[in-house]
Parts: structure tokens; C-alpha cells; sequence
């Protein structure tokens, strides 16, 4: 299994230092964005880098709904490793929303499909 099903969700109203110190404490680089039961995007690392780059003096104000990423982009739980990076690739993003009977059951990070790739190239390697 390359995604992570421990999805860690974040209300769209939250100041975003509060997403950056929840993904620093959690160690990932994404929490899915909330409005009551439904999710309304996501909001990455690069999400927080870019508002704090372009309003350093807005930054105590910002929300997570104003900076996040809409809408998510996803893949099929039974799509093929190589259709999740080479959409990243395509969209430019570094995460993807997992869906099963287009419900998101997960998410999938550029680390996931290096490891996975890594992981793949050793064993032809060994073979």
C-alpha cells in the first residue's frame, strides 16, 4: 500500500500556523481541508510557504480556506503507481487526495512513490 489511510483533517476556518504546526507535529506535508462533514480542499506545505511569501504582515490572519488547494485532486485506489506520479507530475502538486467508490480513503505524497519507485528499482536490480 503506497497511500496513508490516517487522513488528518483541519477546519477550513483554522489560522494557518495552526495547519503548519499540526503538520510539523505530525510530520506530513497535508491535512485535508473540512467544512462540516465534507471535504472543500487541501492545504500543503507549499500551500503555507507561498502565503507566507506573498503576505508576510497578513500571516496571524490568513485561514486555512484562504491558502488552501481546491479542488482535490485524486486518483483511484486501483490506479497504477505510475498514473499518481504522472499526474502529480502533470498538476504540479506533491499530494493526492485516494478515493474507493469516490469516497477519499486516503492520500499519496511524492515521498510515498519515491520510496515505492526506490522499492521497485532494487528488486529488478536484484533480479
Amino acid at each position: 500500500q503506497l497511500m496513508t489511510s490516517d487522513l488528518r483533517l483541519i477546519n477550513e476556518g483554522i489560522p494557518i500556523q495552526e495547519a503548519a504546526t499540526m503538520m510539523h507535529r505530525h510530520r506530513i506535508g497535508s491535512l485535508f481541508v473540512m467544512r462540516d462533514e465534507e471535504f472543500v480542499g487541501i492545504i500543503t506545505e507549499t500551500d503555507v510557504v507561498q502565503a507566507v511569501a506573498e503576505q508576510p504582515r497578513n500571516i496571524e490572519r490568513l485561514t486555512v480556506q484562504e491558502v488552501m488547494s481546491r479542488p482535490i485532486i485524486t486518483v483511484d485506489r486501483t490506479m497504477a503507481p505510475h498514473y499518481a506520479r504522472d499526474l502529480m507530475a502533470d498538476r504540479k502538486i506533491r499530494h493526492l487526495g485516494v478515493t474507493q467508490d469516490g469516497k477519499i480513503v486516503g492520500v499519496i505524497s511524492v515521498r510515498d512513490l519515491l520510496a515505492y519507485f526506490k522499492t521497485v528499482s532494487k528488486e529488478l536490480e536484484d533480479s
